[in-house]
């Protein structure tokens, strides 16, 4: 009868074990694909900054030398992420194409199109203010005849990337305090378990310190179990969707991805760890009557 109850106790406690550490990596699991999101959406903001393209329309009169000089100034300043030189005859060459016929033979042998330094900006210069003055001082240079961009996407750009990520932001922290809670609460009923066990260590004389250790060992092994659990689907979602969207694999970057991972372990030791000390001492502090 003895063994009987020992071998449920044994099999209750493996499952509170087991219920503990996937409670723990479905939190984990939900607080990482955020950071996902997160990061992602940073990413793909800067690269939709970075893909606005201005037209730097160019003087006929303009010399190649001076045209030249002017698309190595642009390409090597700080607000720069790419300027390249697109000739009157390259223009015309791919109109032709788009069309499907020579546009320049209705216009008796003349090309309208200009000269043209295709501008794309660094992200962090890619809202009102520093475009005014990048606009300003291009269209001020002797060759240039006219700069055209849409500030009306730019403005839509930056303002809806800013509401997003403000809504990322705010839910982020209701989803950390859900995730905390959470978690303490299922160390706190796989602690009330073993209520009993510490009230047992006590009136036998173990110290404070005695009766914590082994719970927090084991608090610590659950959050690293749970933060594995956790890194092995995030890492599935990851896989899932490179395969679905191959473009999402040019914005990633390893770097940040590896810190994500990293913080998700630490994570989820440190609100375990924390978890079950507060938990055991709590029923330490308890009176037996209270136990019941």
């Amino acid at each position: 009868m003895a063994s009987r109850r020992d071998k449920i106790a044994k099999r209750r406690m493996r499952g509170s074990y087991l219920t503990t550490v996937i409670g723990i990596a479905l939190v984990l699991f939900m607080l990482g694909s955020l950071g996902l999101i997160l990061l992602n959406a940073q990413k793909l903001s800067k690269h939709v900054k970075e893909n606005i393209r201005f037209q730097v329309y160019l003087k006929d009169d303009a010399k190649d030398v001076t045209i030249a000089k002017l698309q190595k100034t642009i390409d090597a300043s700080e607000f720069s992420k790419s300027a390249i030189l697109k000739t009157k005859d390259q223009a015309a060459e791919e109109l032709k194409e788009e069309i499907g016929q020579d546009f320049i033979d209705f216009l008796d042998g003349v090309n309208p199109i200009p000269n043209t330094i295709e501008l794309n900006l660094n992200a962090d210069f890619a809202h009102p203010d520093s475009i005014q003055w990048i606009v300003e001082g291009l269209s001020n240079n002797a060759s240039v005849k006219e700069v055209v961009y849409s500030p009306d996407l730019i403005a839509k750009v930056n303002d809806n990337m800013n509401k997003i990520s403000f809504v990322l932001l705010g839910f982020s922290a209701i989803l950390l305090f859900i995730a905390i809670a959470l978690i303490n609460n299922t160390i706190r009923l796989a602690m009330y378990s073993k209520r009993f066990l510490i009230r047992s260590m006590q009136l036998v004389g173990a110290t404070r310190g005695f009766i914590q250790r082994p719970f927090l060992g084991q608090g610590i092994v659950q959050g690293v179990l749970g933060a594995i659990v956790a890194m092995g689907l995030l890492a599935g979602v990851i896989y899932f969707a490179r395969q679905e969207f191959p473009e999402i694999y040019e914005l990633q970057d390893r770097t940040l991805f590896l810190t994500l991972f990293g913080l998700t372990a630490l994570l989820g030791i440190f609100i375990a760890f924390i978890s079950t000390f507060f938990a055991v001492n709590r029923y330490i502090r308890m009176k037996l009557d209270d136990l019941y």
